[in-house]
């Protein structure tokens, strides 16, 4: 609890001055919403595109992606949501870092998380990106090219970066932010073997599947954490037993 000014109940007077105006005041009849939703309308419909997927830039590269669209097969979606998994790792492994050197000033005795945890999930983030560089190298991509989903995630993950590299955040509020990344990753990751698995390669199914099933696991741990950090004291949750209390769908 403290001076937190915020409310309108801070200043009851000011507030029942301003719930008093005339409506003619506090209302415009929605022309300004009507102006502003045909202004973005135009915006909408005269924008260009969030960049594209690039072209190969080595003849293996060209064959290969040709090969597979005469087969009828989408390469450019597997390259650009590969794009935009490296993105994500390489950012994950920057959250990583900012929580590292957070919790080396602020870490207490109340959480089961150790710097020693933190830095082995780093290490899998960075391990995950290379994997990535790799599976885009050899389908003949240039992993340093930014495709679209990759821009989408870079600017998606602004926020997550800014609340971990505050210095005002505390530990709760940066696992809070933390939780958010490895949803998002665990839900890429899935995308990520469905794409290689429609394309059929086994390796990258193989690989990936490992991947995911490591970012299940930074899920399940940062979820405890931060649910220590808020003061939950129902223990860990065990994801098998959950599973099988679920009733399946029809």
């Amino acid at each position: 609890m403290g001076m937190n000014r915020t409310g309108i109940q801070m200043s009851p007077l000011d507030s029942k001055a301003m719930q008093e105006l005339e409506p003619s005041v506090m209302s415009s009849d929605g022309m300004d919403e009507i102006a502003l939703a045909e202004l973005r309308s135009d915006y909408i419909a005269n924008a260009d595109a969030l960049g594209s997927v690039p072209l190969p830039g080595t003849l293996t590269g060209a064959v290969t992606v040709g090969m597979s669209m005469l087969k009828g097969e989408s390469p450019q979606i597997l390259l650009d949501k590969l794009g935009e998994r490296l993105a994500f790792e390489r950012t994950g492994t920057r959250l990583y870092d900012a929580l590292i050197t957070k919790c080396e000033v602020m870490l207490g005795g109340d959480i089961s998380m150790t710097i020693e945890d933190l830095e082995q999930i780093r290490a899998d983030e960075a391990r995950h990106f290379h994997l990535v560089a790799d599976a885009i190298a050899s389908l003949g991509g240039d992993p340093t090219s930014q495709t679209p989903s990759a821009d989408l995630v870079g600017v998606e993950s602004m926020g997550l970066v800014q609340v971990l590299n505050d210095p005002r955040t505390s530990i709760a509020q940066s696992l809070h932010a933390i939780v958010t990344a490895e949803l998002s990753d665990k839900a890429g990751w899935e995308t990520l073997v469905a794409l290689a698995d429609e394309h059929g390669l086994a390796d990258m199914v193989d690989s990936f599947t490992q991947a995911l099933n490591e970012e299940r696991e930074h899920l399940a741990l940062t979820q405890t954490w931060y649910e220590e950090a808020i003061g939950l004291t129902y223990g860990d949750v065990e994801l098998d037993d959950m599973a099988s209390t679920q009733e399946l769908p029809d």
